[in-house]
């Protein structure tokens, strides 16, 4: 496989990074933050999910944040819809967004611990949303957690992911994600997973979705590029987590993720420095250091380099 010479990057951190903050952040704060990320290049953010407010009410303003947000028309907005009550309510302001997202965990623990749901549950609801969406005139993505091993269950086969993978197409997803949701994924089996999804689904958009869980975001996000995936998710600031169990942090950053795919001479369409800034200025309305490691660093700047030599 001819590695890309170019990769999509979806911003996730508006959404699968806000909502694990303990601290409430105002929606002031949320859109400002999202209008600069719009700036900066981005082609693709996720901004709200249509959830009970009881379960996440970091989200709750997820309506008023999407009517408020100001970001150049070529930016795609999606939003994530857990069950078709949160669809029903998406599309009731459709307008305001792209692309929406559904989603199963690959594991049956997870997935119930998540969702309060069995995998064929949510698969059967999975099947009515996916083709709702598409009569709404918006794309559909899907994402598939614990691709790659659940915390509750170990190892999960690859043939059943692929197998979801493949009744999410054949429902209407032109999308499809796999989310390395508690970071247990090594570079070895990124190469070869990522390999074997987009010979089964040729048709359809792969997307790599790593947690720097355990510090192997990166290696396993350049051994996906390897084997030809040429769009990936990931949050400013490496904002984010699994909130089932504790302990899962963040995905990885954009800005390292996009750094890293820059000095390879990978297209982004991203301008690095401005979603540094973005990521700063994260941190300073969280009060709170950040674990990226171009916050601290910022771009590499080879002319400075060579003056300094």
């Amino acid at each position: 496989m001819t590695r890309p010479q170019s990769v999509k990057i979806r911003e996730v951190g508006p959404r699968d990074g806000f909502q694990n903050e303990p601290e409430t952040i105002s929606t002031d704060d949320k859109v400002r933050l999202i209008d600069s990320l719009g700036k900066t290049g981005l082609g693709r953010i996720e901004v709200a999910s249509f959830v009970r407010p009881d379960v996440i009410p970091q989200l709750a303003d997820g309506v008023e944040v999407l009517e408020r947000i100001d970001v150049p028309d070529h930016v795609k907005l999606m939003v994530l819809v857990p069950n078709s009550r949160g669809l029903d309510n998406a599309l009731k302001i459709k307008e305001r967004f792209h692309e929406v997202t559904i989603f199963v965990s690959a594991s049956e623990t997870h997935n119930f611990k998540n969702v309060n749901r069995t995998v064929d549950q949510t698969m059967a609801d999975n099947d009515g949303m996916a083709g709702r969406i598409v009569d709404a005139g918006l794309k559909c993505a899907a994402v598939i957690a614990t691709s790659f091993g659940c915390p509750y269950e170990g190892h999960v086969e690859l043939d059943r992911v692929l197998d979801l993978a493949q009744r999410f197409a054949e429902a209407g997803a032109t999308e499809i994600g796999f989310g390395d949701t508690t970071g247990m994924c090594n570079p070895a089996y990124s190469a070869k997973f990522f390999a074997a999804a987009i010979e089964r689904l040729p048709d359809v958009e792969i997307t790599a979705h790593f947690h720097n869980t355990r510090g192997q975001g990166l290696a396993n996000a350049y051994a996906a590029l390897e084997a030809g995936c040429a769009s990936f998710e990931s949050s400013f600031g490496e904002l984010g987590g699994c909130p089932v169990p504790a302990g899962s942090t963040g995905n990885i950053a954009s800005e390292d993720l996009i750094s890293m795919f820059h000095e390879m001479d990978i297209d982004t369409g991203v301008d690095l420095g401005k979603l540094i800034e973005s990521a700063r200025d994260a941190q300073d309305v969280l009060g709170r250091k950040l674990t990226s490691h171009s916050i601290v660093a910022g771009p590499i700047t080879w002319n400075t380099l060579a003056a300094n030599a």
